[in-house]
């Protein structure tokens, strides 16, 4: 019988439908803004991910330091805070676009570790599409406060994958699980103070529950399969294509239509992302030779 190992097709399927189950369950979760708020659609995905992911991996059967669970709590408050900033930042502006101003802070924290005279390519890549969506005075019909929030979300990516980095050494079903306990505790309140009795309408937490299954525990259970089994290389050019993945998603079940100028925009930061992503893990065999 076949592994999974020796038809490397399927983890990188599984990276694909990782990326398009997280742009469907935001696209679907798009249209509850009109019944309970972006706030209100963001706790119900954030708690019920919490719920799902306690039930599935159950981590208190791993012990946990003190330090360990300072990290976590870290790392968990941001991400709650980075789901609601790209929720807040949806209400105004198109999905691939968010997305696209969002991984400015992954890319950041790229950029910021290398020291490679390549990545200035990727680097200008990155900024000349930020500033052919950002705007910057050329005429821009993009909401400014959305953007804002967008760029908000940006800085908790990057802050989120620094401090994940310290709870790295867990396993991933742990920390994941209660990083997202630790981000009910910024987003849900504040969802609840928003929405009120309306998160109790039964259609209403079904819907939610379908959000946080689709967005959440289905792409984060595909990555972790993915990640055992693919090339860190080939993991992170996939995972790259989701701004492309999430407005093509959002064109079909959204209505939202981006210009040319807009698209060419979201190829300059995939580029960025993919190039980034090629050349630091090039760079570190390389470093490991000259060490050696």
């Amino acid at each position: 019988m076949t592994s999974l190992r020796s038809t490397p097709w399927l983890p990188a399927l599984a990276v694909l439908g990782s990326v398009t189950s997280l742009c469907i369950g935001t696209s679907f979760a798009k249209k509850l803004f009109p019944l309970v708020g972006a706030e209100g659609t963001s706790a119900l995905r954030v708690g019920f991910s919490a719920i799902v992911l306690l039930l599935l991996w159950r981590p208190w059967r791993w012990p946990l330091s003190r330090q360990d669970a300072g990290s976590v709590l870290r790392y968990g408050l941001t991400l709650g805070t980075m789901n609601l900033l790209f929720y807040l930042a949806l209400r105004t502006i198109p999905f691939g676009i968010a997305v696209a101003i969002e991984f400015s802070g992954p890319l950041a924290v790229a950029m910021w570790a290398s020291r490679r005279p390549v990545d200035f390519l990727w680097l200008a890549s990155a900024v000349t599409g930020l500033a052919m969506i950002l705007p910057l005075g050329h005429g821009s019909t993009l909401d400014p406060t959305g953007v804002l929030f967008a760029l908000g979300a940006a800085v908790c990516w990057a802050l989120y994958i620094v401090f994940g980095k310290r709870a790295g050494h867990l396993h991933a079903g742990h920390s994941v699980s209660l990083g997202l306990v630790a981000a009910s505790l910024v987003v849900v309140p504040y969802g609840v103070a928003h929405a009120g009795a309306a998160l109790l309408d039964p259609a209403i937490l079904a819907a939610g529950l379908g959000v946080a299954i689709v967005s959440s525990a289905i792409p984060m259970s595909l990555e972790m399969m993915a990640m055992k089994r693919l090339p860190s290389e080939t993991f992170g050019i996939m995972v790259s294509l989701e701004p492309a993945v999430a407005s093509l998603l959002a064109m079909l079940l959204l209505g939202e239509h981006l210009t040319s100028f807009q698209w060419l925009a979201i190829g300059f930061i995939v580029l960025a992302s993919i190039g980034s992503t090629v050349t630091a893990r090039r760079a570190r065999p390389e470093a490991a030779e000259l060490a050696g």
